[in-house]
């Protein structure tokens, strides 16, 4: 297995996917999405497992730029938007290999092991 979580430092769903895979002794690779971002293939294998920009994007965010986004109709305008600020993205982004969840999925992750 070769897991990577990318995320934010102050997200709580970040830590506790940390903490999952901790408690079981599985390691992995922390990437901070904001500090780092997400390599443009990276980018692409995410966008393509996940089903789209509008999947990836974190709705609930706060940022000014996700209520504008809201009225794009440009799809790859968001992606260039999300690619270029990563913190507007739903955090964490969980990969093992080419299967990638976004959020906290305890129960996708056990049939990783």
């Amino acid at each position: 297995m070769n897991i990577q979580i990318f995320g934010k430092s102050k997200c709580f769903d970040t830590k506790k996917a940390e903490r999952y895979f901790k408690e079981r002794r599985i390691k992995y690779q922390y990437v901070d999405l904001v500090r780092y971002g997400l390599s443009g293939k990276e980018f692409d294998a995410v966008l393509r497992v996940v089903g789209g920009i509008d999947n990836l994007i974190d709705w609930d965010g706060k940022a000014p730029e996700i209520t504008l986004m809201r009225y794009m109709d440009d799809s790859r305008a968001k992606e260039d938007k999300v690619f270029d600020n990563p913190a507007l993205m739903k955090t964490p982004i969980v990969r093992n290999g080419k299967a990638v969840t976004l959020g906290y999925c305890p129960e996708i992750w056990q049939s990783w092991e």
